[in-house]
């Protein structure tokens, strides 16, 4: 018997723990991002820019808001990345599957 399928399910199984942490990371970083623009335009106001899109420029502006957007792509990019080296292994099992059930079809034929 292939050990193909059995890797394909143990990769699965060991990756997909770090799948989630990636994908609850990213969920966590673009929830936080909401909040870090709300303190920032606060900073703003105390700052005395008065205006809401003065105070949403400043936000964006900000270098910590422009860090917290890099940490984001770097999670994105690490779920991507494991969810498609998940589906890459399921793949392998469903060639796995479907070559054997050409085979066996194949046997039936020849014999």
């Amino acid at each position: 018997m292939s050990e193909a399928p059995h890797r394909a399910v143990e990769f699965i199984l060991k990756t997909a723990p770090l799948f989630a942490k990636a994908k609850s990371d990213r969920v966590y970083i673009e929830e936080y991002r909401k909040s870090k623009k709300a303190l920032l335009m606060q900073q703003a106001s105390v700052n005395g820019v008065q205006t809401l899109a003065a105070q949403e420029r400043d936000a964006y502006a900000d270098e910590e808001y422009q860090a917290l957007l890099k940490g984001l792509a770097s999670a994105v990019e690490q779920e991507e990345t494991l969810k498609w080296q998940l589906i890459a292994a399921q793949m392998r099992a469903d060639i796995w599957r479907s070559e054997n059930a050409n085979n066996r079809f194949l046997d039936r034929v020849n014999t």
